[in-house]
């Protein structure tokens, strides 16, 4: 179940944390992805355009065509990941939906959440796609 994060956001980090627990170089196709992590491939092969325009992966054409880690795993953060599929809003809006939440006029929830956010945005800011590369490799074997 989604608490924070949208499933195309949920789905883009499993991609990208695969591609980056690749070989160096190493290029994967759409098909791989989907069938390795459950994904459909329809929905997934949308996510990887996205991760593509933002820099975050490249994608090569042809038969022997995929994608693959842009820049060095130690690079991205996961909070880049959320930032490319569902942008940062969340980090700053309130979780009920209430406008103009604010620490003068807060929502029920607003201090809990508060704190929770706060832990969140930067569990994700420090986190590098390097430091969860075993995790990852586990993680997908008991797929």
């Amino acid at each position: 179940m989604t608490v924070i994060f949208s499933k195309k956001c949920e789905y883009g980090m499993q991609a990208v944390l695969y591609l980056a627990a690749q070989d160096k170089g190493t290029v994967v196709s759409s098909e791989e992805i989907s069938r390795v992590l459950k994904i459909p491939k329809e929905f997934i092969s949308k996510i990887l355009q996205s991760l593509r325009d933002s820099g975050i992966i490249f994608s090569t054409k042809g038969k022997s065509g995929g994608f693959g880690i842009a820049k060095d795993p130690s690079e991205i953060k996961l909070i880049d990941i959320v930032e490319a599929i569902d942008g940062l809003e969340m980090f700053n809006s309130c979780v009920l939906g209430f406008p103009e939440c604010s620490p003068e006029t807060p929502c029920p929830v607003h201090d809990s959440w508060g704190a929770l956010r706060t832990q969140a945005y930067e569990m994700l800011s420090v986190e590098t796609l390097d430091k969860l590369k075993e995790k990852t490799l586990n993680k997908i074997r008991t797929l």
